[in-house]
């Protein structure tokens, strides 16, 4: 009776779809897990305990007199800054992504050895549209999405669990007037045998703790009597493959934390630790030739040791080279850049080159209605005659707030719902203006090349005060004023004094 009377105080008006997340012990229907449903239909299906439970299809389509949805795949640069513009008066707004927050990922280097802490980097995703936990059409959902099914405007939704052994994952369905993949790309391993079991990518915030926890362990255990001195030092070397900004920058970092905070605070293995940088290539190839050189002979006067070569295995302490040169390493962390994810490999869409989804110049997938690519995982069909972008955070940012602004314009001219936008003229198409590049290298130095290309004229600089100018540019570009003032005090203390070795 408690339950029928509940039901009957929701508003179809509001009420929009039901979908169920519940601990296994839950009772059927908890309103703290469920949303409202249209005429959900249930599957009957038995529950860990013995006991049934009911299980609906998701979200339905929405009605005449109600918003369109807009569902968004992913939390990262792109799919955020969509969100944060997106009129919510205009669309209700569904994220669908495996983490809650986004990762502001140019600072994520300095959260591994105690520079930053981890929430400075981190922003909820319901501070970044607050829709998403106010209004009723509007939801997150902690889920990784399996299929698309575009003919019926669905995507079909399996929710994260970590592994509990106490929940099983549950399936659901989502139906959408607008859909838009932002789901990112994974990091590259390029078919080497033992990266995926031995190394660590730096891309999300568990990957910096398990960096951070790591390097301490490491330090600690070295220090142990009777270990062997060939012991000692493969514990305390750290190898960073790829030469990238985020190889660079966590070098420096490293380096900084090593001359600063080790060499201090645990004086007996101060002489053994070091860092070697993998590269097959050029380091920071992005950058002006000079800029390089002067990264490269800062980098070495920090005791990061520049090593050429590629890497053709990784095994669990050791990792070989194409020349048959094996390094030994206590700590690998693995940043060669990204590729698609098998997510957007095993959709049946057009591919740009890279295995990227295939987009025009409006973000669209022109095979299919209503759905569109932005960020790391869409590229420029070759049709369109323009280059596939680089994956860069500005490329995201800026294809998010112009795919926003894009659908808001589409939403006031009466094409929100599905299948109606066809005869709405779009606009003017997307077009990236590189406003440059900036990474820090250690010992208050950084590298800032604000030119277009590497061929065009503009300004670029090292040494302190490019520092400042990437702290400052990044201090400003923090999503929040929290995090603003959470960096902020977390720079002062560090400065004033040093960094934090607990390993908790």
């Amino acid at each position: 009776m408690f339950l029928i009377k509940n039901l009957r105080r929701i508003s179809p008006t509001t009420s929009s779809a039901l979908i169920g997340f519940r601990n296994t012990g839950s009772p059927p229907l908890s309103s703290r897990f469920c949303t409202t449903l249209h005429q959900p239909q249930q599957v009957q299906s038995p529950a860990p305990n013995g006991l049934d439970r009911s299980r609906y299809e998701g979200l339905a389509p929405t009605r005449e007199g109600e918003k369109p949805r807009v569902v968004v795949l992913g939390s990262g640069w792109a799919g955020c800054r969509l969100m944060k513009g997106i009129d919510t008066s205009i669309y209700d707004v569904v994220c669908v992504s495996p983490r809650n927050h986004m990762v502001f990922t140019p600072l994520l280097a300095s959260t591994c050895v105690g520079t930053l802490e981890f929430r400075s980097v981190a922003e909820p995703i319901s501070r970044i549209q607050p829709a998403i936990s106010r209004e009723p059409g509007s939801y997150f959902f902690l889920a990784n999405c399996s299929r698309l099914d575009a003919d019926s405007h669905e995507v079909h939704c399996e929710t994260l669990t970590d592994g509990l052994n106490t929940l099983k994952p549950w399936k659901f369905k989502i139906a959408y007037d607008k859909l838009v993949v932002a789901c990112g790309a994974e990091a590259s391993t390029f078919g080497i045998q033992g990266v995926l079991e031995n190394a660590i990518f730096l891309r999300e915030v568990h990957h910096a703790q398990e960096i951070r926890r790591k390097l301490l362990l490491n330090l600690m255990l070295s220090d142990t009597p009777g270990i062997s001195k060939e012991e000692k030092q493969r514990l305390l070397h750290c190898v960073v493959v790829g030469g990238g900004p985020t190889g660079v920058e966590f070098s420096g970092e490293l380096s900084d934390f090593i001359m600063k905070d080790v060499r201090q605070r645990y004086a007996h293995v101060k002489d053994d630790i070091h860092v070697t940088l993998i590269e097959a290539k050029d380091i920071l190839s992005s950058f002006d030739d000079r800029l390089r050189r002067y990264a490269i002979k800062q980098l070495n006067k920090s005791g990061v040791r520049f090593v050429r070569g590629i890497v053709k295995d990784v095994k669990p302490q050791k990792l070989i080279l194409d020349d048959g040169t094996e390094v030994p390493y206590g700590l690998l962390v693995w940043s060669t850049g990204v590729g698609p994810s098998p997510f957007v490999s095993s959709l049946d869409l057009p591919k740009a080159p890279g295995g990227r989804i295939g987009i025009d110049q409006w973000m669209r997938v022109p095979s299919v209605q209503d759905v569109f690519a932005i960020g790391d995982c869409s590229g420029y069909l070759e049709t369109t005659g323009k280059p596939t972008l680089p994956a860069l955070a500005q490329v995201a940012e800026r294809e998010g707030k112009y795919l926003a602004n894009l659908l808001n314009e589409i939403g006031k001219a009466n094409g929100g719902r599905a299948n109606s936008a066809k005869e709405i003229a779009l606009g003017v198409p997307f077009v990236y203006k590189h406003l440059g590049s900036m990474a820090t290298i250690g010992r208050y130095k950084a590298l800032v090349d604000l030119r277009e290309s590497k061929d065009a004229k503009g300004i670029s600089m090292t040494g302190f005060v490019s520092w400042f100018i990437w702290r400052s540019a990044y201090l400003t570009r923090v999503i929040s004023w929290r995090n603003r003032f959470y960096v902020a005090i977390n720079w002062f203390t560090t400065f004033v004094f040093g960094r934090d070795i607990s390993r908790i």
